[in-house]
């Protein structure tokens, strides 16, 4: 199992830049390594703010955790509930007050590009030593970095963005043919075909592209800029090429198609209901945590509601090779509030949940960890392949992530002229006048928050 970490390690760093509180009791104790200056942190409280990522959106889970991380440190935690509907604009209004939580848990989107981008974020680079570079994937823990090398997350999981399509609606239309379910891959001309033979014996839509609003908007964006080949950023990610010629042929490919639909009426997650239920025999939104529950319905790993096979597929690329798939990485990110003892106490919580014997417990359920091993090699996180389905997600698509252009600045509007662009051609606009337009409006915002 060591040997497999090893292996998947050696790929994955050779890669580019790749979804109430709890209250807990205190107990006196002294900070650890990572508490940066060593200050004591006994009886002392910190907040966290975390987003919805696995169940760490669940207060049963986290308060288990917190309270735990109590009775080692005597540091008590407060934690508060974030949503991917309002929770930006509640981080920034308090950001503006001035009662910012001091922990945050989410991606660098938000924490490097954004806040930290901002100066509101703590460096972290004295919680990394040679041994936690040694032990990190590459891919997760370069997007965690700034171009001056400031660390403004500390990652703690991750995952690789998928599609998925329904292995029985496939067999009955003759388009599983077009699939090599092997490596879970297949060409654009393939996936060209099985949409028709799916749309001619079903007589109806198989697949949308959502574009209601942003979440979920991964799907949409993995699948058209690998088609073709296209690009969504430059290599240093300064400016959006949306307009790059491949991606255009990807929208008009897409919109020519009689089985797929720009759909502004539907999010992400109503494609994902509908894909669950039957009514779409593929889902461009997917990673490992649908796969293991699909739709959160608790109904069984893999199976949509009637009980057909789900089977997660890199999005087509022209020449049927793996595609780059879009990552999505998650850590802790400590906002400076200018009290040395508060970030000295956030600074043991990072260590003690992302870098300890403990971390085997704290990853998000159908997420993966950052790291083969923990504190100094003396935790084995392998026990995340016990499952087989886990196991093959890690081994087939952990290491084919792609770029991790999500730290371009004003990641939070390009996101909005995305789907706006989107609906746009849906609605009839010539596919270059609008990708011209929506591109043009999105590098304005890069421009702004750079």
């Amino acid at each position: 199992m060591k040997k497999f970490f090893a292996l998947v390690l050696t790929l994955a760093m050779v890669l580019s830049l790749a979804a109430c509180g709890g209250k807990t009791t205190t107990e006196d104790s002294k900070t650890d390594d990572g508490a940066g200056d060593g200050a004591t942190a006994a009886t002392q409280e910190i907040t966290l703010w975390t987003y919805p990522v696995g169940n760490w959106g669940d207060q049963a889970t986290v308060q288990a955790i917190t309270e735990a991380f109590t009775a080692d440190t005597g540091i008590k935690v407060t934690v508060e509930y974030l949503d991917y509907t309002n929770g930006d604009d509640k981080v920034n209004t308090a950001l503006t007050a001035g009662n910012q939580p001091d922990l945050v848990l989410e991606g660098p989107e938000r924490l490097v590009a954004n806040w930290g981008a901002n100066g509101h974020m703590v460096d972290l680079s004295d919680l990394i030593d040679s041994t936690d570079e040694s032990e990190l994937i590459a891919a997760a823990y370069n997007a965690c970095v700034n171009a001056e090398g400031k660390v403004y997350e500390y990652p703690l999981c991750m995952t690789a963005h998928c599609m998925a399509i329904n292995k029985q609606a496939f067999e009955e239309a003759g388009a599983l043919q077009y699939v090599d379910l092997e490596n879970r891959t297949w060409s654009t001309e393939n996936f060209i075909k099985a949409v028709n033979a799916l749309n001619d014996y079903y007589g109806d839509t198989v697949g949308v592209v959502y574009c209601n609003g942003q979440g979920g908007d991964q799907g949409t964006r993995e699948l058209v800029i690998n088609m073709y080949g296209g690009t969504f950023t430059n290599a240093d990610h300064t400016a959006l090429t949306w307009d790059d010629p491949n991606n255009i042929k990807a929208f008009q490919t897409l919109y020519d198609l009689d089985g797929i639909a720009y759909d502004a009426s539907l999010t992400a997650s109503d494609e994902i209901a509908k894909f669950y239920q039957g009514t779409l025999k593929m889902a461009f939104c997917w990673n490992s945590g649908q796969q293991l529950n699909p739709n959160a319905a608790d109904t069984g790993e893999g199976k949509t509601v009637t009980g057909d096979d789900i089977i997660f597929m890199c999005q087509p690329t022209e020449d049927g090779s793996a595609s780059r798939l879009g990552g999505g990485i998650w850590g802790f990110g400590i906002f400076d509030k200018g009290d040395e003892t508060r970030v000295a106490a956030a600074k043991e919580f990072i260590k003690w949940v992302c870098d300890s014997e403990h971390t085997v417990d704290c990853v998000p359920s159908g997420y993966f960890p950052v790291r083969s091993t923990a504190a100094d090699g003396a935790a084995d996180l392998s026990a995340f392949t016990d499952n087989d389905m886990v196991k093959e997600y890690f081994q087939v698509m952990l290491p084919r992530m792609g770029d991790y252009y999500q730290v371009i600045p004003g990641w939070a509007g390009i996101r909005t002229e995305w789907w706006t662009m989107l609906q746009d051609i849906g609605s009839g606009t010539p596919v270059e006048e609008a990708v011209a337009k929506g591109n043009t409006a999105a590098n304005a915002v890069v421009e702004a928050a750079s």
